[in-house]
């Protein structure tokens, strides 16, 4: 008897432990969960500006929210988000987030796409010009401004060695997709772009360049009429390859995308007339490189610039669908063109 009583009081004492446990644990989670969730600093209302770049993972949020003091825990606000289904819901812009906000409220603001500026995207490929309208589209300036400000003396290595004129800027304007205020001069915008071209080239494309003995201003100019000439990202480096296998011979470019450029504008088709223009930019013309970029090449282009494939083609022309035909000789070149331009 007196066992079995004993044997109730410890099954009785082990029960009371155990709950005592998943209450301390519960409270515990609780509280933890509360601390996580509340604001860093209830006090601090100072805008903080946050940008949330594309294709930016959660984790990777977690950490540019941890850094900015916004968050206190990275590994509870990945797992909030994905409780709450919100892994792929955050949106990329620029932000303007305070410490006094609680993770919840944060959360919001990134799956609301709340943000503080304005989304603009120069297409790889675009021109001054087209940035120009651009920007005077969107209002961020006035067609005189623009001209003002690309003619304005900039402090980059990359810019040192081209002589001031109008179109100087011409392929430093890095292409990308930009969140900017809503008050943005086009001072502003520029030094924006030249600030990320100047990070692609010195992480990217800097030391290969060094290693080919290549200037940052030749690779660039090549980069651009690859741009201007290719739709798929599988001919680039083919392109590039007929564009050095051209110089090395001493042959005329005849890049119909400079003749373009000379004309300051767009067509469906060079005419004959058309290759007759009066411009160092017009490459049936003159022999080598034109003087400087044609266009705001894309990482892509830049990078079959450094990474030409090595051929012996001379001559390409393009198909209906988008795609080139590449040819070694000027008579192979001949019938591509008439089984190609005829359809």
């Amino acid at each position: 008897m007196a066992n079995g009583l004993e044997a109730q009081g410890r099954r009785r004492l082990l029960i009371s432990l155990f709950l005592l446990v998943v209450l301390f644990v519960v409270w515990f989670s609780v509280r933890q969960f509360n601390r996580y969730m509340a604001p860093v600093n209830p006090f601090d209302k100072t805008a903080i500006e946050v940008n949330i770049p594309g294709n930016t993972s959660t984790q990777q949020v977690a950490a540019i929210l941890a850094d900015h003091e916004l968050i206190r825990n990275k590994d509870f606000f990945v797992w909030y988000c994905r409780l709450r289904g919100y892994d792929a819901q955050l949106k990329a812009g620029l932000y303007q987030l305070r410490r006094s906000q609680s993770m919840s409220e944060i959360v919001d603001d990134l799956v609301s796409g709340r943000v503080a500026a304005v989304k603009i995207t120069i297409p790889e490929g675009y021109t001054l010009q087209q940035m120009k309208e651009l920007f005077t589209a969107k209002g961020i300036c006035t067609p005189e401004e623009w001209d003002k400000a690309v003619v304005r003396s900039r402090d980059y290595p990359f810019l040192r060695d081209i002589p001031m004129r109008e179109n100087r800027l011409e392929g430093f304007l890095y292409p990308d997709t930009y969140y900017i205020r809503h008050d943005t001069s086009v001072d502003q915008m520029i030094e924006l772009m030249l600030k990320r071209f100047s990070e692609v080239w010195n992480r990217d494309f800097a030391e290969l360049a060094k290693q080919k003995g290549l200037s940052v201003y030749r690779v660039v100019t090549v980069a651009s009429m690859v741009e201007k000439e290719a739709l798929f990202d599988s001919e680039r480096q083919r392109i590039a390859g007929v564009i050095y296998n051209r110089l090395r011979d001493g042959m005329l470019l005849q890049v119909d995308a400079t003749v373009l450029y000379s004309l300051g504008g767009h067509k469906e088709k060079v005419t004959l007339k058309d290759l007759e223009v009066d411009s160092p930019y017009n490459t049936y013309r003159h022999t080598g490189l034109p003087p400087g970029p044609i266009a705001s090449p894309g990482a892509a282009s830049i990078s079959a610039a450094l990474q030409p494939e090595e051929h012996d083609y001379f001559y390409y022309v393009a198909t209906p669908d988008g795609h080139h035909v590449f040819s070694r000789t000027y008579a192979e070149h001949l019938k591509a063109k008439k089984e190609n331009r005829g359809k």
